[in-house]
């Protein structure tokens, strides 16, 4: 029999192992790399895991910090701890780490919801075409990086990367190629998929790496039809090597789902 040439998120979640209450291990293969590191979306998915997994119970997941420190790739660890529990916040912290040292630093939120007087999003909703409506992101199979090749991704919006374009916004609508389990740890290893807003105004390749990513979750628990997340990257600012952005994330309905907001190191 062939061997699989790509691992499945599902799979590959299932090789977590908890080694006790404060550490995870799992090891990453080529097919979820990004150049010379593991991809960020993943890093921070296996970080949330591994919490969640030594912590059952939790609140609902609100807010994730993660900083990306160094190259991460093969046999990783999670070193993980409770910061604080409080009366509805919980506080937790989750350090990978690589042949090379930390790779990663995540600090991730949970919260327990309670009454408000509000219940509104004030987030604009895109026109954009449906998925259905979309051009292939990528013109074909093997162009983009290693990890790229699980997910399914059509431009709604914008232009694609290397293009020389005056455009600093996309929207792609992604979905995974094999379904995941539904929750926030695979739409956390979705949410950081697109290429950096400012890739298509770059006219020859030049290396990119994000360098910290802000994400807070707009619902309990995410939900979409047919796997498909808009997801919107839009430039602010590119000076002196760095980049920041924002970032969102709508269901299938165009309900928000996600906010974010990343630095991003550009070499050109």
């Amino acid at each position: 029999m062939t061997e699989p040439t790509t691992t499945p998120f599902r799979v590959l979640m299932d090789r977590l192992e908890t080694t006790s209450d404060e550490a995870s291990s799992l090891s990453i293969p080529a097919d979820w790399m990004q150049g010379r590191t593991t991809y960020g979306g993943l890093t921070a998915a296996i970080s949330l895991a591994a919490v969640e997994r030594a912590n059952p119970g939790l609140p609902p997941l609100r807010s994730a910090m993660v900083s990306f420190i160094g190259p991460a790739g093969g046999d990783v660890r999670v070193a993980h701890e409770i910061l604080r529990r409080g009366k509805s916040a919980v506080f937790a912290n989750a350090d990978l780490h690589a042949e090379k040292g930390i790779a990663a630093r995540s600090t991730f939120t949970f919260g327990a919801a309670r009454a408000s007087v509000f219940d509104r999003d004030f987030i604009e909703t895109p026109d954009v075409p449906g998925p259905d409506e979309a051009e292939n992101f990528f013109p074909r199979d093997g162009v983009g990086p290693a990890f790229t090749k699980h997910f399914d991704v059509r431009l709604a919006k914008g232009a694609r990367p290397v293009s020389g374009s005056s455009e600093h916004d996309h929207f792609l609508w992604v979905r995974f190629r094999d379904a995941p389990p539904a929750g926030m740890v695979s739409l956390l290893a979705l949410a950081d998929m697109p290429p950096p807003a400012m890739l298509p105004m770059f006219t020859e390749f030049a290396p990119v790496s994000s360098i910290t990513w802000m994400v807070n979750f707009l619902v309990d628990e995410p939900a979409t039809e047919e796997g498909w997340w808009l997801l919107q990257s839009r430039a602010e600012h590119a000076r002196e090597g760095y980049s920041s952005q924002d970032m969102f994330i709508w269901n299938a309905d165009m309900k928000p789902v996600v906010a974010g907001r990343q630095s991003v190191a550009i070499f050109a």
